[in-house]
């Protein structure tokens, strides 16, 4: 068996969010030693006016951005201005993000904190859970009307620019593209929540107008997904991969365009088809 010993780049060029660890890698009649790019995986906890309220695993870059898009998108605040970071402290057991919300919003924090506590199954149960974990925004704009050539260049731009998968392949990405397709903002996280979290609180802090545009991302349109995207006032959600029919129902509600199945040879649309026009300029 022939052995290729090989050093890694320094742990310098890493991109943010992930590590170097050593591994020894087996193919066919090959085997290869070295330090590879893996993406970090820890706890992230979010602490409200001093009170702890859930803890996220989530990839440890962009946390302002993280911290600001799930306070919007799931229904914390109602606006970007309500809240204010005040520490992100990176600890041995994770990171704890701080966080000052006005006092008005704490019911809303506490109908939250059911709903998160009990898609992890603690036994919490009944109408007010439901109620909680199955929120439906109010209708989303009519914002911008594109094209699928539009749509295959945003999927494009999308793959290329997904560094830390690039070194890791282990990263989910959320893009936001304009109605031509260019690629304005992508994040990127282990979970797929969490990149739409952090492209949505990106989004504010950029300024930038959901309407605008659209999103895409590189999972299923699972609920949760489709719920970030309309609590975000974003017209559009394209998904590399299919959607559930609870996201299908909400999207109709919820006037949100969904796109499953977006791939470089087609996409399958399920709700408000006219955003995407065919023989037609955006």
């Amino acid at each position: 068996m022939n052995i290729d010993a090989v050093a890694a780049e320094p742990s310098a060029q890493s991109p943010q969010g992930s590590v170097l660890r050593p591994v020894e890698r087996h193919r066919a009649d090959a085997e290869r030693r070295f330090d590879d790019h893996i993406a970090e995986e820890v706890p992230v906890a979010f602490v409200y006016n001093g009170q702890p309220f859930a803890v996220m695993m989530a990839t440890p870059a962009d946390l302002e951005d993280f911290a600001l898009g799930f306070a919007l998108s799931e229904g914390i605040v109602g606006d970007v201005a309500e809240v204010t970071i005040e520490s992100i402290e990176h600890l041995l057991e994770g990171v704890e993000i701080r966080i000052r919300i006005p006092e008005n919003r704490l019911d809303a924090l506490e109908r939250r904190r059911r709903s998160l506590s009990g898609r992890s199954g603690c036994g919490i149960c009944g109408s007010e859970l439901l109620e909680a974990a199955l929120r439906r925004p109010e209708p989303v704009g009519e914002g911008i009307r594109t094209t699928p050539d539009a749509l295959h260049r945003a999927l494009r731009e999308l793959r290329d620019r997904q560094r830390l998968n690039a070194h890791t392949g282990a990263t989910h990405a959320a893009g936001f593209a304009d109605a031509q397709g260019q690629v304005l903002l992508v994040r990127e996280d282990v979970g797929r929540h969490n990149a739409l979290d952090k492209l949505i609180g990106a989004m504010h802090r950029g300024g930038l107008d959901a309407q605008s545009g659209f999103a895409v991302v590189t999972s299923r349109a699972s609920y949760e997904m489709a719920m970030k995207a309309a609590s975000a006032n974003l017209p559009m959600l394209a998904a590399v991969s299919a959607p559930t029919a609870l996201a299908i129902s909400l999207a109709e509600h919820s006037n949100l365009t969904l796109i499953g199945f977006a791939r470089e040879d087609g996409y399958a649309l399920y709700t408000h088809p006219r955003r995407l026009q065919h023989d037609a300029t955006p």
